[in-house]
């Protein structure tokens, strides 16, 4: 037996369903009331567009949902690890297992194994819906819960330069030729950086050169005037698709594949991308804390109920987990900083609590 990575099949099966269904019920209970909070905090918001109901409400929650679950699925999967382990703990189940002949590593084998597939499953879900739904709902917000944008691939509250010039828009849909921008500001200044007037218009097309406007009506800022201007009039003739490409970059708008060629293209560009480089490396080693869980919450699992001392190693795998997630959080905002390479800041936490988790699994019960 000690030779077998894994124990028998019943006993893999029976920890494994253990550890999914305690997963899925934190992960229900987080989400459902974190979501209640988000709701009560934006719903004012929301209503007080006019013509939004109960039905905006519901979209929000379809959009923000997929984010929270994102979000908490490693940390449901840290209570997980030590709400099953110390079950079985109380139980003398983790005892039985060891007089049997199972090594403490065996004892988390089917925990790891559990962990792996959802890993894979979260991965799979942030690339195909969370990233989505992100797009869509900054996009939404940024028109203040206005008319939902129909297109999920939106750049929202996109500045641009022009020479001297600024060109703002709200949201941008489509790519290439195809791009469409909403809620258009165009801010025409002088060599100096005053602005000597503003063009506005609520829609604006791709003209090869400049961005032709509807409805365009123009302030002049000496005479404070507002005046409407022609159906056609072209702005901002030196921005093109390719400089919307690279002007605002949402990591978690867009799927590995996308971050990927975003990257490239802003490479292209001679444009920094550290902080991009770490965030596409963090879409992958995001996911696998879930990974990591078992083994910091592992210290639940041993050593005598009865000691009067579960309470405690409970509350150390609970500090082990939260403390990943806090050097996470750090690494991630120094690789932003500049202060750690892009791999370096996706991966350090990863494999320092893999060492420390095994580490102290070895030590205290191999």
């Amino acid at each position: 037996m000690q030779f077998d990575f894994f124990p028998s099949k019943t006993m893999t099966v029976y920890l494994a369903k253990l550890f999914v269904v305690r997963i899925l019920a934190v992960l229900a209970m987080l989400v459902l009331v974190l979501q209640m909070l988000d709701l009560l905090s934006e719903s004012g918001k929301i209503l007080g567009v006019a013509g939004n109901g109960q039905a905006q409400l519901l979209t929000y929650v379809s959009l923000r949902m997929p984010q929270l679950v994102a979000r908490f699925l490693p940390y449901s999967a840290l209570l997980a690890t030590i709400i099953t382990l110390a079950t079985l703990n109380q139980n003398s189940e983790v005892i039985a297992m060891k007089a049997a002949g199972l090594s403490a590593h065996q004892v988390l084998a089917p925990l790891f194994l559990t962990a792996v597939l959802v890993a894979a499953a979260s991965f799979t879900f942030n690339e195909r819906v969370v990233t989505r739904a992100t797009s869509t709902l900054k996009a939404w917000q940024a028109v203040d819960y206005g008319v939902v944008p129909p297109q999920s691939a939106v750049k929202s509250n996109v500045w641009l330069t022009d020479g001297d010039n600024i060109l703002f828009a709200q949201t941008i849909t489509g790519s290439g030729p195809g791009s469409v921008m909403n809620g258009v500001s165009w801010y025409r200044r002088d060599q100096a950086g005053m602005t000597q007037g503003i063009v506005r218009s609520p829609r604006a097309t791709f003209a090869n050169p400049g961005w032709k406007l509807d409805r365009p009506t123009g302030f002049q800022v000496q005479s404070a005037q507002v005046a409407p201007l022609s159906d056609g009039t072209v702005i901002a003739p030196s921005v093109t698709p390719a400089q919307i490409a690279i002007s605002k970059v949402d990591p978690d708008a867009e799927s590995l594949s996308e971050l990927g060629r975003s990257i490239a293209a802003m490479k292209a560009a001679g444009r920094r991308t550290g902080e991009l480089e770490g965030s596409w490396w963090h879409k992958i080693s995001g996911p696998l804390a879930a990974v990591l869980m078992p083994l910091l919450g592992a210290v639940a699992a041993f050593g005598l109920a009865r000691s009067g001392q579960l309470f405690v190693r409970a509350v150390i795998g609970m500090g082990l987990g939260f403390a990943f997630f806090v050097v996470d959080n750090a690494a991630l905002a120094m690789g932003n900083f500049g202060g750690y390479p892009p791999f370096l800041a996706a991966w350090s936490a990863f494999v320092l609590f893999a060492l420390i988790g095994e580490t102290v699994l070895i030590r205290t019960e191999e």
